[in-house]
């Protein structure tokens, strides 16, 4: 093979559209262009695929203006679902069904549902094109905090109690109450980057918390506080099928926000990133290891950021996995391979490799 052409889609239609679109940014802006033809396709909120470019960057963040893929930001295209050709095509007027470009590897970073969670995964198996990231079951089971919750306290990992609310659910049971305490933690149990999450100090305000979440996702989640510190870890798969985690960080909060909300992390100065964090070497390397095992339990592929909760008398809880963590300048995915000795470039690049070390089909 010649230099591969790499295809970045972004965007979506998801509630995580914009931190897709910055994401995005960060990664055209550090591939090795040395190595790879690069073509970025961003998907509108309402779904067309669009060819874009420097002259629109719709990856671009304005101050507190988030970015978004919209019709002028590119030229409609089509993946064609056909392995003997991985073929993006034109759908545009006069150009209708010419080849754009015929495309060796895909980076999905698509944050949320419609992206992350399988669906796009199935697409790109279809049209038999390596990509970067999880499979298509270990992409869907781990979108889903309730499934993976179960999944890992079944192989014995330590979670964070926690109560699936039934669909037709707006409240939680006197029982319930009693179980998780005060404060909880209302979430959509399919989206990230903390859409759609409400702190709850008093039983009266579930019932719009869970509103609130049910716009992102119909499924809810209601989780029991957990005193501890915040300590995310990546994980890291290598072309030869190695599997390794990156030296832990520590998330501290130094603004008015009591918890890691959407403005913390994309809009405001508001908090501080210990790279690494400051755990002892017994600890750290706990942390380390069950980061591991979470990726293999899940069965993931290429990536995945590991959210913890490490309390006050050493157990080691796991929060949250993310099998494609943001790639935004102040991400913590890039930052702590940075800090392990993987530099962004060639962080992407192994990504990459890896994928096409890969292919497709079961994993």
């Amino acid at each position: 093979m010649g230099r591969p052409t790499l295809l970045v889609l972004f965007g979506g239609r998801s509630g995580e559209h914009a931190v897709s679109c910055v994401s995005a940014g960060g990664i055209l802006d550090n591939l090795d262009r040395d190595r790879f033809d690069v073509v970025a396709v961003g998907i509108t909120r309402d779904g067309v695929w669009l060819a874009v470019g420097d002259d629109t960057a719709p990856w671009r963040l304005r101050g507190r203006e988030m970015p978004e893929v919209t019709a002028d930001s590119g030229t409609p295209v089509a993946l064609l679902p056909d392995p003997t050709r991985r073929e993006l095509i034109s759908l545009a007027d006069g150009r209708r069904g010419e080849t754009v470009a015929t495309i060796d590897a895909v980076f999905p970073v698509l944050h949320g549902p419609a992206g992350e969670d399988g669906e796009v995964q199935g697409l790109l198996e279809t049209a038999g094109i390596p990509y970067v990231g999880a499979g298509v079951c270990a992409s869907a089971t781990s979108m889903d905090k309730v499934v993976t919750k179960r999944i890992l306290r079944d192989a014995g990992l330590l979670v964070g109690d926690a109560v699936d609310l039934d669909r037709s659910a707006a409240d939680l049971s006197p029982a319930q109450r009693d179980r998780l305490g005060l404060p909880v933690f209302v979430k959509p149990c399919r989206a990230g980057s903390s859409v759609g999450i409400s702190r709850v100090t008093a039983w009266e305000d579930v019932p719009a918390a869970v509103a609130f979440a049910r716009e992102s996702d119909p499924k809810v989640i209601v989780e029991a506080a957990v005193v501890g510190r915040e300590i995310e870890c990546g994980v890291l798969q290598f072309p030869d099928g190695r599997v390794e985690a990156s030296v832990p960080a520590e998330i501290r909060l130094t603004g008015a926000s009591d918890w890691y909300d959407f403005d913390t992390k994309y809009l405001d100065d508001a908090c501080e990133l210990d790279v690494p964090a400051k755990l002892d070497d017994a600890l750290a390397e706990s942390v380390r290891e069950q980061a591991v095992r979470v990726f293999r339990t899940m069965d993931c592929s290429g990536l995945a950021r590991v959210d913890f909760f490490v309390t006050d008398d050493g157990r080691v809880l796991v929060n949250e996995l993310n099998t494609m963590p943001g790639f935004t300048a102040t991400s913590l995915y890039p930052r702590v391979w940075a800090t392990t000795g993987v530099d962004y470039p060639t962080l992407l690049t192994t990504l990459v490799d890896t994928a096409l070390a890969q292919g497709v089909g079961v994993r």
